[in-house]
């Protein structure tokens, strides 16, 4: 790998001129006219009765997944322009007319899915047998399904169309008040003014005063704007709940699952198993603030690291230690990921006015993925970078493929990223050259189990139980600080000495229209890829093939199937979630030897 790798990603090679960019505003332009073809072609269209009726079905298949890809490429571009610099108003109106030309694009594929209803069951079964469309038999299958749950396509139509200005226009509103966020710290001998992703990077000083100082700092900071988030929230619910309830749907958890493809009883069983494990991670946890000097963790110090453990990472060497490890499991993951951190499509400079978080968008007309994050030499970033460099091989290994059988969901996303992520943190506590560095690396992946087994716990509770106010009338601000504060005590065994009331502001997950309930997939998708590492632990590079076939099933399979064919194991039952929770398990048995 060439050193020194470049730190800020290339947008130029997309669309040259970013927000301003001339060649983006003619792709967006074409794009308009093709969703405005496709929509006549599907008013004229006549439904097929007999499998050998398909020339028109082909062509709007065919126009449907080139108007999908063309849509994430815009998507995913206006999203990197927004995400490294929250002042570029012009990137923010972009992202509000890509939503809009979505939103024209779903209204018309309501009008689709009655002509796939309209096929005759038994045409229909021998049509998905053909190509082009055993392909993407699945996708397609399950479109015209969950069709029979909807309303008609005139109302759902008016639904998309009332979505663009209310819906999406209030996670625009969330995303606007977010980056009017600042929060003033010392620096030295001056005062100096954060971005909320520079300033939750800060809450992890391993420093327990200065740590304590600044959550009171956060949590003032959000106390400003706490109106604001408050209204967008309780809008966004507002609207879900009309939708749900002209559709006749009872559960909240209806649409959540239905696009994680899982059932409800995968889902209770992993978090019943979960809780039935939790104790363990309490003694965790109090072991952990013994070792701070701290009678009890408070919310603050529960992601904080030990003093004196883990040293610094910097960006070339993280990058390092990623591709000789991802090497060991499957040299062509590496392969990618030195291609990403090569080719600049790694945006990881620690600079003010970029947004919080990280992630990995990508780019199907290009074939290529950009990763964002704000990286600062810590162990922790270095598995945030590994953790977006697993999705990113997760699309390139099914780039080949049609674009329906590519909209795979975000829970086994996350399981490819976890598994990346994995790998790495594995490495950094094998590699360790101290009992205290590998106390304080142990930490950090022990840390990774309480995210997902109490953190985003906390947040489907809160969830939950937010929604079945909001259903009675707007919920105020100290009702949902009361309500976050009970989640999180219900989650964490009520072991820690304080919360984080204003978490439901803090955290953008809980304004995200793409995916309602955008909590539980991490959990899912970090027990599952622990079922596959240690499938991949025990196989070595012999596993890598069989690991990418199953990445490419993600996008044609429910995931009860998916485990079933790849893993062999039943989702439904507690045998294999119990499991994966040992392994996590493991982690904390080892620490607290290490730590007696």
């Amino acid at each position: 790998m060439k050193h020194p790798l470049p730190q800020k990603w290339n947008l130029e090679s997309i669309f040259p001129g970013g927000s301003k960019s001339e060649v983006f505003e003619t792709f967006l332009s074409q794009l308009k006219e093709e969703i405005t073809a496709f929509k006549q072609t599907i008013e004229q269209a006549v439904v097929p009765q007999d499998a050998n009726q398909v020339d028109g079905l082909r062509n709007w298949v065919e126009s449907l997944q080139s108007i999908q890809k063309k849509l994430r490429e815009a998507g995913a571009f206006a999203s990197c322009l927004s995400a490294e610099n929250q002042n570029d108003k012009k990137a923010v109106l972009l992202g509000g007319q890509i939503k809009s030309l979505s939103a024209q694009f779903a209204s018309t594929l309501t009008y689709l899915d009655q002509l796939l209803l309209g096929i005759p069951d038994q045409a229909w079964e021998l049509i998905v047998k053909q190509e082009p469309f055993a392909a993407i038999a699945f996708p397609l299958t399950e479109r015209r399904e969950r069709a029979k749950e909807k309303l008609s396509p005139e109302l759902e139509a008016l639904i998309n169309d009332l979505s663009i200005d209310g819906y999406h226009g209030w996670s625009d509103a969330y995303n606007t008040a977010v980056s009017k966020f600042r929060m003033t710290v010392e620096q030295g001998d001056k005062e100096v003014e954060l971005s909320a992703g520079q300033a939750y990077n800060k809450l992890h000083s391993p420093n327990n005063e200065e740590r304590t100082a600044l959550m009171q700092k956060w949590e003032s900071s959000w106390t400003n704007l706490e109106d604001y988030c408050a209204d967008a929230l309780n809008h966004l619910a507002g609207f879900r709940l009309k939708v749900y309830g002209k559709r006749g749907w009872t559960s909240v958890h209806k649409e959540p699952l239905d696009i994680n493809r899982m059932t409800d009883a995968t889902l209770n069983v992993m978090w019943d198993v979960i809780d039935r494990n939790k104790d363990v991670f309490v003694e965790y946890l109090n072991r952990k603030a013994k070792l701070m000097g701290l009678e009890k963790l408070g919310w603050v110090d529960v992601e904080a690291p030990l003093a004196g453990g883990a040293k610094e990472v910097t960006y070339d060497e993280g990058a390092k230690l990623i591709e000789e490890n991802f090497r060991k499991f499957s040299p062509k993951m590496a392969e990618f990921s030195v291609h990403a951190f090569e080719n600049a499509w790694i945006e990881a400079e620690d600079r003010p006015g970029k947004r919080p978080g990280g992630f990995c968008t990508s780019l199907p007309v290009k074939k290529e993925t950009r990763i964002f994050m704000t990286y600062s030499g810590t162990s922790n970033n270095v598995g945030t970078l590994a953790h977006e460099l697993g999705h990113g091989y997760h699309q390139h290994v099914m780039n080949d493929m049609p674009v329906m059988a590519q909209r795979y969901a975000m829970n086994v996303a996350e399981t490819a990223s976890t598994f990346a992520e994995m790998i790495i943190s594995d490495a950094l506590v094998k590699q360790a050259t101290s009992k205290e560095e590998r106390i304080a690396l142990l930490e950090d992946k022990i840390g990774r189990s309480i995210a997902f087994f109490m953190n985003i716990h906390a947040r489907f509770i809160f969830e939950t139980n937010f929604y079945a106010e909001r259903e009675k009338g707007y919920v105020s601000v100290e009702r949902l600080n009361e309500l976050m504060v009970d989640a999180q005590k219900v989650a964490f065994k009520d072991s820690l000495s304080s919360y984080h009331p204003h978490f439901w502001a803090a955290k953008l997950h809980f304004y995200s229209t793409g995916v309602p309930f955008y909590n539980f997939p991490y959990t899912f998708g970090y027990l599952f890829s622990a079922g596959i590492y240690a499938r991949a632990a025990k196989e070595g590079i012999a596993f890598e093939d069989k690991y990418a076939a199953l990445l490419r099933d993600t996008g044609s399979m429910n995931v009860e199937d998916l485990a079933q064919k790849h893993l062999g194991v039943d989702l439904t039952k507690p045998e294999f979630w119990q499991s994966a929770v040992d392994m996590a398990i493991a982690d904390v048995r080892e620490f607290m030897e290490l730590t007696e």
